[in-house]
Order: structure tokens, then sequence, then C-alpha cells
């Protein structure tokens, strides 16, 4: 079977938390926790066929409820990234959420989408020849919950494919008009989770520009080209050659920590009207190449932005699987996304939704070996 069911430990209240394991032909497996419907482990070969774990995670649930846990793997909402003041308009009426980064609201709030046990289901268990393991993962988001108006339904389908790569499809409607804009938080390397080194990565991303910050890194509204700057991917290079780049965004975020603004089509909402709209395109947004080990992941998406993030305010003695020590940038994120703060700036990509509009986007990490 390729799909398969485990006790992942109990929360302090007793309730369970499963682990799924979905497992290809070629052996690459994915483990996925109900707590915070998260990407515990991605185990894929090098160029020797090696089978090695390439994202950070424990072993068991109680590392996930301990305070050096940065979300490792979980999803975000129901609003990912910043909101400034933790507040926005909505449709003429000031909603308030909870400043959970005082005075500011931070990855959807205290009780977000990452601490809560999600709803888990097999919808393919890879059985038949040729079929892709698939787990659906389900949450219910009450009106009111954080500052948030609106009942909200959110599903998140995780397939990994024949061919090396898990795929993530979010899909989320509420009864009220809210903001909606769903991510995953994993954090990659590409050499092993227990490496603590990223800076021999190369990385590319499809973007000719990023959205600004300032100092407490909260979007300024301005959209600025990366030519010239330590942001400058458009062609493959170390994420070591510039991260300690003399240039105020650098010196704001203490690494990378930016929204970059992809090529391409801005998705648009799909009414909920018309549920057999076609899909938005699905582009390139990140290409990421470890040389050691040859493994190469390519990340696709349906979103208009990428927060790219390498880890700088990793805490200090987070242990991870097998007792990894994680370290400040010894690993990285490619967070698919609307911009940050997007609410609260007219020039960026809509995150609004209205009763019956559905979100939906989708998010490929590609894995193969050069």
């Amino acid at each position: 079977m390729s799909v398969m069911k485990f006790a992942f430990g109990e929360m302090p209240d007793g309730q369970s938390i499963e682990r799924y394991r979905l497992r290809n032909a070629n052996g690459c497996q994915v483990g996925l926790i109900t707590f915070g419907a998260a990407i515990q482990s991605f185990e894929v070969p090098d160029r020797f066929g090696q089978l090695k774990d390439i994202v950070l995670g424990y072993k068991d649930i109680n590392g996930y409820l301990g305070p050096t846990n940065p979300r490792h793997g979980a999803t975000i909402g129901r609003v990912a990234n910043r909101v400034r003041n933790g507040r926005f308009n909505l449709n003429g009426q000031i909603i308030e959420l909870s400043k959970n980064k005082d005075p500011h609201h931070m990855h959807g709030g205290f009780i977000s989408f990452d601490k809560r046990i999600w709803t888990a289901e097999i919808i393919r268990d890879g059985e038949d020849l040729g079929e892709d393991p698939c787990v659906r993962f389900s949450l219910f988001s009450a009106d009111g919950e954080e500052g948030y108006p609106g009942n909200l339904q959110v599903s998140l389908t995780y397939t990994l494919t024949q061919d090396n790569a898990l795929r993530l499809d979010y899909e989320a409607v509420a009864d009220q008009a809210t903001a909606i804009n769903l991510t995953n938080h994993v954090y990659f390397n590409l050499a092993g989770h227990e490496r603590s080194d990223i800076n021999g990565h190369i990385v590319q991303i499809e973007a000719d520009a990023f959205t600004v910050i300032d100092a407490n890194c909260y979007p300024t509204g301005e959209i600025r080209p990366v030519e010239g700057t330590a942001l400058d991917f458009r062609t493959p290079r170390p994420i070591g050659f510039a991260i300690d780049a003399d240039e105020e965004q650098m010196h704001f975020a203490k690494g990378y920590d930016f929204n970059y603004v992809l090529r391409g089509e801005e998705p648009r909402i799909v009414s909920g009207a018309n549920p057999t709209a076609p899909a938005r395109t699905l582009k390139r947004c990140a290409v990421v190449y470890e040389p050691v080990s040859g493994r190469k992941m390519t990340v696709e998406t349906t979103s208009p932005g990428v927060q790219f993030y390498t880890a700088n305010n990793m805490k200090p003695g987070d242990i991870g699987k097998g007792g990894a020590t994680y370290l400040t940038r010894g690993s990285y994120c490619l967070e698919t996304q609307h911009f940050p703060d997007a609410v609260n700036h007219t020039n960026f990509p809509n995150a609004i939704y209205q009763a019956g509009d559905v979100f939906r986007e989708t998010t490929i990490y590609r894995l193969a070996v050069e």
C-alpha cells in the first residue's frame, strides 16, 4: 500500500495526532501529520539513489508543541504572513484581528491553522499501477476566529506523484466576505534536514521585482525592481553570495525574508457561482540546486508571489528529527502566497473574497537530480 496511517502522539487534552506516509514506486516518501496539516518528512534520492529527508521537523507531536517550533512544515492561515496593525477595511467596515505580534497580526493569529488539528482522509491509496497516492486534509474555521469574519471551510490535498513531485491543492470558501491567503511553511535543506548550511544552494527565482519592507519587515506598498540589489535571483546564484550584503533591505530582514512578485498572469478569484471555471495558470516559481547531492527542486505555483526566507530567526536549541540541531540560516522556505499585507494595499493582488467565492491555489515541489 502506498498510503499508511500511524499514530503520532497525543495532544495535552488527549486528542490523537495521526501521521500519513505516502510512498511512490521510486521509494520516495512523504510524511504528513494532522497537526497543522504539516509536511513532517520528505525523503528523496540523491544522484547516487540514496534517500534522505530534506525537510525539517520533529519525530513526534511533542516537538511541534514546543516553544522553538517555527511552524515546521505547517499550513498557514486564515491569512499567511503579515497584516499591519492587525486591521483592514472590508467592504467599508474596519476588521480588527488578533495582535499576536503586537501591534501587528502574523500568520493567522494566536491559534492559527498551523496549531489546529485537521481531519484527514485517503483519496487514493496508490495501490493501482501508476496511481498517485493522495490525502486530503480539511478544517473548519468559525466566524470570528482571530477576528476574521465568516465561517470558512478549508481543504488541502497532498499528492505524491510517480516522478517525485509533491503537489498541494488548496481550496477555501466562506459564507461571508473575508480575507484568505493560505501557504505552507516547510523548511528545506536539499543536502538533508540535519545539515546546517545552505549557502551553497544555488537559487533562481522567476521574479523581476519584490515588495519593499520597512525596519519591522512590513510592506510599505512599494514594488521595486530586484536589478542591482542583493535580491536579484533572476539568474542562478548561491544563497550565500549576497546574504550579508550591506543594503538597507537586507539589514531589515537579517538575510532573505522577502516576497517576490512572480512573472506571469496574476491569479483571479474563482466565483462560487461558477465552480467549473478554468484552472489558473501553473507557472515556474523557483529552482533550487544543491551541488553535492545533485538534488534539484523546481517550485511551480498559481500564486502571484513567493516569500523566500532563509530561517534568519530560527531559535537556538531547536532540536529536530534524529537529534539534529536546526540553526539560523540552516534551511530555507519558498512560501507561495498572495502578497504580505495585501489587504491594506490596493496595488497588490486581491486577497479579499466575497461570500461564496472560492480561494483555489496549487503549489508543486518537484524533485529531481542532476
